[in-house]
């Protein structure tokens, strides 16, 4: 059974309405200031540690332990995903996001119980990042000894 132009047609107005219209611009934008405005209050909790006697390696660890707390709870009482919404990538490339799609799952999950539910899916979202970094970290790692023991770069501290 062939379709009708008249069908088609009714088909193509029917996708131009339910497909979702997107501003790169705005888009690029959202994300800038909402990436740029987690940057912004990671250094000044930085900076407030480091100011009342923190050690520089202290205050980075107590900033993201506050960044990633913070986005636990915005996970918790689903105010991350709206965030997320409006931010896009400015939300979900810093360490805020490796937290929620660490927690999600976990929330989401959990009336299957411990093991079958938070424990078995708490790593879906993040897993592949977990993995794929381990293993080009691992290559890049052979690598570098490959090319240090070929004496084509020079091994060492410097």
């Amino acid at each position: 059974m062939k379709a009708t132009q008249e069908e088609k047609m009714e088909y193509e107005q029917y996708i131009k309405q339910v497909t979702p219209t997107h501003s790169t611009v705005k888009n690029a934008y959202r994300a800038f200031i909402t990436g740029g405005g987690i940057c912004l209050l990671g250094e000044f909790l930085n900076q407030v540690f480091q100011k009342n006697g923190l050690q520089k390696e202290q205050a980075a660890a107590w900033t993201l332990i506050i960044l990633i707390g913070a986005a636990v709870i915005l996970t918790g009482f689903n105010l991350f995903s709206k965030l997320a919404k409006f931010g896009g990538a400015g939300v979900l490339v810093p360490i805020t996001g490796f937290a929620n799609s660490v927690v999600a799952p976990a929330i989401e999950y959990k009336k299957e119980g411990q093991v079958f539910g938070i424990g078995v899916k708490i790593f879906t979202i993040s897993g592949p990042v977990i993995l794929y970094g381990i293993v080009a970290s691992w290559l890049l790692g052979v690598g570098y000894y490959i090319l240090i023991l070929t004496g084509m770069i020079s091994g060492g501290a410097s």
